[in-house]
C-alpha cells in the first residue's frame, strides 16, 4: 500500500461520490419538439412550452391556484367511501397501489374539489389528477364528481369540471361502472337547478369517463391536443381494420366534427369560463372569449346570451344537443 491508494484514490472517491446540490428536475424535456426547457420557466407558463405551446400535464394544486381570483380556494372535503371492497389483487394489492398513489399525489383520490371565486363570482371546481391511477374512476373519484355537483347545487354556482382520465378503475369492477350513472343523475340535478356546468377536457381523456359525465357539460372546452376518445386509436384501428385520419381524437378534431365547442389555449381558460359563467347566469361578461376559432367564440356567445334570455329554468349551451 503507497500513499496512491492511502490517499489519491480515496479523495478521488469522495470528490465522485458528492452529488451537485441541482434539482433532479431542472430542466424539462418537450415531448413534442424535443427543446429542453427550464423548470422555473416551465412553471411560470402554467406548464405550457413558451416555444412549441405543447401544453403539458398540470398538478391539481397548480391548476386551482391559477384558475381562482388571487390563486385562493377552499378545498371541499369528499364523504369517504369502502376501500377495496372486492379485495382486488393483481401483480399487486389494490390497497398498496392506493397506498403508493397517496404518497405519491398527496391526495385520497383522483378528484379533488373546490369553492372560490372567479372574477368575483363564486364557483365550484373539481380537478381530476391523472397521477393518482390514471384518473381512473372509482367509488372515492365518482363521489368526488357528485360531491362537486351537488357543491355548486347547494352554493348556486356554476360548476367546472378539468377532466383527465384513463377510464373506469378495474379494481373496483361494476363499482366502479356504476359511478357513470350516479354521476349522470348529479349532472341533471345541477341541470334542474338551472346552473351551468362547463367540462374542459385535457390529456388524455378517455373510457368511461368520457361516456358519462365528460360529455354532459352545457359547454364543452378543451386544451390544445388533448386526447379525447372513448377506446384507444389502436384498439379502433384493429376492430374496424382502417387506418384512422391524421389527429384522430385530439381536441383540434372533435371541435372540426362538432364533439367540442371550443379549444382553449390554457391561459385564456379563466376569462373565457369566466365570460361564458356571465352570461348564462345573466351578468355581464368579464372579457373576450377565446379560442383557436374566433367565428366559433363569437357564436358561443351569441348563443348562450340567447339562452340566458330565453327559459329561467333550463340554460342549455351549444354543446347541450351533443350531450343528449
Amino acid at each position: 500500500m503507497n500513499w496512491i491508494d492511502n490517499f489519491v484514490r480515496p479523495k478521488i472517491r469522495s470528490i465522485l461520490g458528492q452529488k451537485r446540490d441541482i434539482g433532479e428536475n431542472l430542466w424539462v424535456k418537450d415531448p413534442e419538439s424535443g427543446e429542453m426547457v427550464f423548470y422555473r420557466d416551465l412553471e411560470a407558463n402554467q406548464w405550457v412550452v413558451p416555444n412549441s405551446g405543447y401544453h403539458m400535464k398540470i398538478k391539481p394544486a397548480d391548476r386551482l391556484k391559477t384558475f381562482f381570483d388571487d390563486g385562493q380556494y377552499s378545498l371541499v372535503s369528499v364523504p369517504s367511501v369502502p376501500v377495496d371492497p372486492l379485495k382486488f389483487r393483481d401483480q399487486k394489492r389494490y390497497v398498496d397501489r392506493l397506498k403508493e398513489s397517496r404518497a405519491k399525489t398527496g391526495y385520497d383520490d383522483a378528484v379533488l374539489v373546490a369553492t372560490g371565486k372567479l372574477y368575483q363570482r363564486d364557483i365550484t371546481v373539481a380537478v381530476q389528477d391523472f397521477d393518482f391511477m390514471g384518473g381512473s374512476l372509482g367509488m372515492a373519484a365518482g363521489q368526488g364528481i357528485i360531491t362537486g355537483l351537488e357543491t355548486a347545487a347547494n352554493r348556486k354556482t356554476p360548476f367546472v369540471l378539468f377532466v383527465a382520465s384513463g377510464g373506469a378503475r378495474m379494481q373496483e369492477g361494476v363499482l366502479s361502472l356504476m359511478q357513470m350513472p350516479r354521476t349522470t343523475v348529479a349532472v341533471l340535478r345541477l341541470r334542474e337547478a338551472g346552473l351551468p356546468f362547463f367540462v374542459v377536457f385535457t390529456d388524455p381523456t378517455t373510457g368511461g369517463v368520457t361516456a358519462s359525465y365528460a360529455m354532459l357539460g352545457d359547454v364543452h372546452l378543451a386544451e390544445p391536443g388533448a386526447r379525447i376518445g372513448f377506446a384507444g386509436a389502436r384498439v379502433i384501428e384493429q376492430t374496424i381494420r382502417e387506418k384512422l385520419p391524421k389527429g384522430f381524437q385530439r381536441s383540434e378534431y372533435l371541435y372540426e366534427h362538432g364533439m367540442v365547442d371550443m379549444v382553449v389555449h390554457r391561459h385564456n381558460l379563466r376569462s373565457t369560463i369566466g365570460s361564458l359563467a356571465s352570461i348564462l347566469t345573466k351578468g355581464e361578461p368579464v372579457g373576450e372569449l377565446t379560442s383557436t376559432a374566433p367565428t366559433l367564440a363569437r357564436a358561443t356567445m351569441r348563443d348562450a346570451a340567447l339562452a340566458a334570455e330565453g327559459d329561467d329554468d333550463e340554460l342549455t349551451a351549444p354543446s347541450a344537443a351533443h350531450a343528449e
